[in-house]
């Protein structure tokens, strides 16, 4: 599987549950997000401990065995590997590897509209909805939810009023694209009519983004 550490994971773990429920992952489509290329993997946990692994659309056996005490013992290609699942629900499944800090992010792609198809569009979603809005994930996810997909850079600005400054267009996974600018002390804003809405940094303006959609 390939692995990545990100920083986020310790500061979510205490939103997971335990994989004692094993029916929240077994048959389903847990699609491994991959930065470095464009090739998609989707495993299946299956319920006779068999594990699909399909890589662009060519399927491999593998196999997979819950031992307790929130262990994962999965073998491929004649080598096997123990997770430690750090963070499990519906939607996420992290799983690290013993003695490791790295981990190995799951998402499943039933639970989402929108396609999380990059290391950052996985780390603004888990930003947004685990750290920003706790209450509402503890409350658990809606299918519904709004959360950034997409940040492109478009161009570097200066004008009298704002001095130096880059405008970035945001894609959010309902559709949504809004044009946003970041000064160079870190601030960001947005023309709305005749005024700017400055905010102290990108997570405030995100939350007020997502609040208007």
């Amino acid at each position: 599987m390939k692995t990545f550490i990100s920083d986020l994971i310790p500061k979510i773990q205490k939103f997971s549950q335990k994989l004692d429920d094993i029916t929240l992952l077994s048959n389903q489509h847990w699609v491994v997000i991959d930065q470095l290329t464009s090739t998609k993997t989707v495993y299946i946990f299956r319920q006779n401990g068999e594990l699909l692994i399909s890589t662009n659309g060519k399927v491999n056996k593998a196999k997979w065995e819950y031992l307790g005490h929130n262990s994962l013992l999965i073998d491929i290609d004649n080598e096997s590997y123990l997770f430690k699942p750090d963070i499990f629900d519906e939607n996420i499944l992290a799983l690290k590897i013993d003695s490791k800090n790295e981990y190995a992010l799951l998402i499943n792609e039933s639970k989402f509209d929108g396609e999380l198809n990059s290391l950052e569009a996985v780390n603004n979603f888990l930003n947004q909805k685990y750290l920003l809005n706790p209450i509402q994930f503890q409350n658990r996810l809606k299918d519904n939810s709004i959360f950034l997909i997409e940040e492109k850079f478009i161009t570097k600005k200066y004008t009298l009023r704002i001095g130096s400054h880059k405008e970035y267009l945001l894609r959010f996974n309902n559709g949504t694209l809004i044009s946003v600018y970041k000064k160079t002390n870190g601030k960001y804003f947005i023309y709305q009519k005749n005024t700017i809405l400055l905010f102290e940094d990108k997570n405030h303006f995100l939350n007020y983004a997502i609040q208007q959609m």
